[in-house]
């Protein structure tokens, strides 16, 4: 171990020679600022060290709104679901070592034991119950267990569907159950590689009549370092019935897209997309966009519309046009989370716009991420820069008290942030 934190700290030393970096608010929005691409000897790396949070220590929020545990104790949480009858589900998930077989690969490995976030997976749904709805949990305990990295999950039709990292499961479901014992039915077989997984995440979402699911599946690596033939199916999200038949690509070129939802006033789908590493410390924004059926977005050869990867040569790439994305949300601050605010207890000027959960950088000397922001829409589309809504992740000595990842609403309109460093959900609600 003493060997690994060494290699770390020699990386990182090495990696500080790299350009400066810009403002961070320059990487942000529909128009962000991109640098030039910088392609060092090894990437920049900062990995703030996983300390917890202290006995009554909490995120911060504006002024009129109250953080809570709403439920702590758990093995690093990293989605939220809230189902129709209010109980919320957790995927309780990790990621898993994969395939080490170059520098970057070892780096990712490294990054990722030094983040807390390699682990052995609990592949576990909690259910949480809080029957009289006053933000604190009356009932606790297991809903679903030995799955497979399980992510996102939607109750439809009279079955939980839960995105396995290898497959759409669905299980018989009946409002109000507190457990599911029963076998599942694997209805999707979805892009899996035992020793190249990459990005493992598998988000779900039902279209609004319910006559459509969708799922996230992000590229096996960075950019198509193992070839296409492993990526084939991946980065993009899937349209499927919710028999399992009639899969298709219903966008693609998403590296990792993750958080999904509809925005309230047009119905159309946004989703929050993780872009590529090793450009430097600006490149490439991650961002949120809305979903056109067909669309491609550039990855792997192109970013942020039509500017081309250096690392391709210009006959390697088999395209030369892509969509552009609709809204920054800064370099490598792993965008996760998507919400609509369609609540009523927030106040006004927080309603139909988006919340996005950003897990935290590590390919950036300076951190970005670790907070969670509220962007305001108007007439369904982005109307301002980004705020920070829950901030307070790193300390001041730069240390991660907690990543949040997943944002949901409950019944009462409150926001559950799942932090899977702190192993908390916490609970926001208007004062």
């Amino acid at each position: 171990m003493r060997t690994q934190v060494l290699s770390i700290c020699a990386l990182v030393a090495l990696a500080a020679c790299g350009p400066e970096p810009q403002a961070e608010t320059a990487t942000y929005g529909p128009d962000p600022q991109l640098a030039a691409p910088h392609q060092g000897m090894l990437p920049d790396i900062s990995i703030p060290e996983i300390v917890g949070w202290a006995a009554g220590a909490a995120p911060g929020a504006p002024d009129g709104f109250s953080v809570t545990r709403f439920a702590e104790g758990l093995d690093h949480p990293r989605w939220i679901y809230v189902l129709p009858n209010g109980d919320v589900l957790v995927a309780e998930s990790a990621t898993e070592a994969g395939r080490v077989g170059d520098i970057e690969d070892w780096v990712r490995e490294r990054v990722l034991e030094r983040a807390g976030a390699l682990r052995v997976s609990a592949n576990r749904i909690t259910l949480l119950r809080d029957d009289d709805r006053d933000g604190v949990v009356d009932t606790r305990g297991p809903f679903l267990e030995h799955l497979n990295q399980p992510f996102g999950m939607v109750a439809l039709g009279g079955f939980l569907y839960v995105g396995n990292t290898d497959a759409v499961v669905r299980y018989p479901y009946q409002p109000g159950a507190e457990r599911i014992s029963g076998p599942g039915e694997a209805i999707l077989p979805l892009p899996y590689h035992a020793e190249d997984n990459g990005h493992w995440t598998r988000n779900l979402i039902a279209s609004p009549d319910g006559t459509k699911l969708y799922v996230g599946v992000g590229s096996a690596s960075n950019i198509a370092d193992y070839g296409m033939e492993v990526e084939e199916g991946r980065a993009a999200i899937h349209e499927f019935n919710p028999d399992g038949s009639g899969d298709r690509i219903f966008a693609s070129g998403l590296r990792n897209p993750n958080g999904m939802d509809w925005e309230p006033t047009t119905g159309v789908l946004w989703t929050a997309v993780n872009e590529r590493d090793m450009l430097g410390p600006d490149l490439v924004p991650d961002y949120m966009t809305s979903v056109r059926d067909g669309g491609f977005y550039g990855w792997p050869w192109l970013y942020w519309g039509d500017h081309p990867d250096p690392r391709f040569e210009a006959s390697e790439r088999p395209v030369s046009q892509a969509l552009k994305p609709d809204y920054a949300l800064g370099a490598h601050t792993a965008s996760l989370g998507l919400v609509f605010y369609d609540g009523a207890s927030f106040p006004a000027r927080y309603r139909g716009g988006v919340f996005v959960g950003q897990h935290g950088s590590w390919n950036r000397m300076q951190p970005s991420g670790y907070q969670v922001l509220f962007v305001p829409f108007a007439n369904g589309e982005p109307a301002g820069m980004p705020e920070v809504f829950l901030g307070g992740f790193l300390n001041a000595g730069g240390a991660a008290q907690g990543r949040p990842v997943g944002v949901a609403l409950d019944r009462t309109g409150a926001l559950l942030v799942a932090d899977d460093a702190g192993d908390v959900i916490w609970r926001v609600a208007a004062d």
